[in-house]
């Protein structure tokens, strides 16, 4: 099981960009897929959007209204579309598949913070930076 987020670079604010997680050795409709991003100076990963096996996403307050997440099954690219970038929004971005939410997709809600703990596989970051 292999996942890689690409399409980072540098933005200017209120700017758009779009990331990619390409999966192997599994395909989309068999995993629960995260994306999380890591700021300068934050200790804890924080948990964006997930996506179902089925393909029902959800998405952390923080970022509802500005990231859509879709799927194309066929190309096992994940695709994570942020707009109206501000520079808190400067991290890496990673993608990562959990079996836990793979099994219980009624319980990716966002009333708690997503656990990382509960993802298994995660693949190599991709950096965004939002700056003028």
């Amino acid at each position: 099981v292999q996942l890689q987020a690409s399409g980072g670079g540098l933005v200017q604010p209120g700017g758009s960009l779009r990331l990619s997680c390409t999966v192997s050795g599994f395909t989309l409709d068999e995993y629960a897929i995260g994306w999380f991003r890591r700021a300068p100076g934050k200790e804890r990963d924080e948990a964006l959007c997930v996506t179902s096996a089925d393909g029902t996403t959800t998405c952390a307050d923080s970022v509802k209204g500005r990231f859509t997440v879709s799927r194309d099954v066929p190309k096992h690219t994940l695709y994570l579309q942020m707009n109206s970038l501000t520079n808190e929004d400067t991290a890496v971005y990673v993608c990562a598949a959990s079996l836990y939410y793979t099994l219980y997709p009624n319980r990716i809600t966002f009333e708690l913070p997503m656990d990382v703990a509960e993802f298994d596989y995660f693949g190599q970051g991709t950096q965004v930076t939002v700056s003028s």
